[in-house]
């Protein structure tokens, strides 16, 4: 597995995780019956993504895993520093 490899897989699994955050975010302010729909649509595209990566090799696997694990406490740490920031 090449360095460039692992780093664009992680890469993607953080992008892959904020565009799903920020889906369901939105989803969140819909109506129940759009939000549910909305939800399941959702599930449905991160297991076919999920899939085909795993169809790839096992080291973009393991650098979309990286990135996803990574990105939800460093979004959270970016997000707390905005709030101390701005207050």
């Amino acid at each position: 597995m090449g360095i460039l490899t692992a780093l664009a897989s992680a890469a993607f699994g953080s992008t892959v995780y904020l565009t799903t955050l920020s889906t369901v975010n939105w989803l969140n302010q819909m109506g129940p019956k759009a939000k549910a729909i909305g939800q399941v649509a959702t599930g449905a595209i991160l297991c076919a993504a999920i899939g085909l990566i795993t169809v790839a090799s096992k080291g973009v696997v393991v650098g979309f895993i990286v990135g996803a694990v990574l990105t939800p406490p460093v979004h959270r740490i970016l997000q707390r520093r905005e709030h101390v920031t701005n207050s």
